[in-house]
């Protein structure tokens, strides 16, 4: 389980608030943030479209060629990923260079 630091009380809020969500946590590189899912997509009304089928099964192979690598590739793409300042994570890099050769 992740570990958050308490942030202080909101002074004010600005703009559509809604309570119908659940809130969620992240960090993103040493920033922690909140958010909340406004009107979650119901499949049974709006299934999933051609083009975003697509896009699922190239993320699925992206992950597979990420898990596919081996130890050379890998030590390859850490060397490349220090050179760069795009990504903070190396998995984050590596399977965007993998992704990108998808398309």
């Amino acid at each position: 389980m992740a570990r958050y630091e308490p942030i202080d009380m909101v002074n004010f809020y600005r703009g559509k608030i809604c309570t119908h969500s659940d809130t969620y946590f992240a960090k993103k590189k040493k920033s922690l943030y909140t958010g909340r899912i406004c009107f979650p997509r119901d499949l049974t009304k709006k299934p999933y479209s051609a083009a975003e089928l697509a896009t699922h099964t190239k993320f699925a192979q992206a992950r597979a060629a990420v898990l596919a690598l081996t130890e050379q590739q890998i030590a390859d793409y850490k060397t490349a990923f220090e050179q760069q300042t795009k990504y903070a994570y190396l998995q984050g890099y590596i399977f965007a260079q993998e992704y990108a050769k998808l398309t």
